[in-house]
């Protein structure tokens, strides 16, 4: 049975760059415009991983974390942090939201899929 991964970004080309990349490697992908649509999608979904942005409307991706990590059925939930930013105290606000990685964009796709595996082998 396929992994199925969340992936939350503003940016429609991200998401379906996401969605290709993820699909191709095997995984079932659910798509969510911001933290607000995220947190709405997450239980219907019940992801293996979440990939987040942190810059988006409504609620930004500390938020969804934050709002994740108050559930404690969502407490082990893998959360990945994909953006553009790469300043060290955004990495450190993500981290003690309660992020599991941090990747920047433009990204790897094979890095990706790598880290995805990684923190759903648990």
């Amino acid at each position: 049975m396929p992994l199925t991964i969340l992936a939350i970004d503003d940016s429609r080309t991200i998401r379906e760059l996401l969605r290709e990349a993820l699909v191709r490697a095997g995984f079932q992908v659910h798509l969510a415009i911001d933290g607000v649509d995220g947190l709405e999608k997450l239980d219907a979904v019940r992801p293996n991983a979440v990939i987040t942005d942190i810059n988006m409307p409504r609620m930004d991706g500390f938020g969804f974390i934050r709002a994740v990590r108050a559930q404690p059925e969502q407490s082990a939930l893998p959360i990945i942090v994909l953006t553009t930013e790469s300043a060290a105290e955004l990495k450190s606000r993500a981290r003690e939201a309660g992020a599991t990685a941090w990747i920047v964009k433009p990204f790897d796709e094979a890095k990706l899929v790598s880290a995805l595996r990684r923190v759903t082998a648990a």
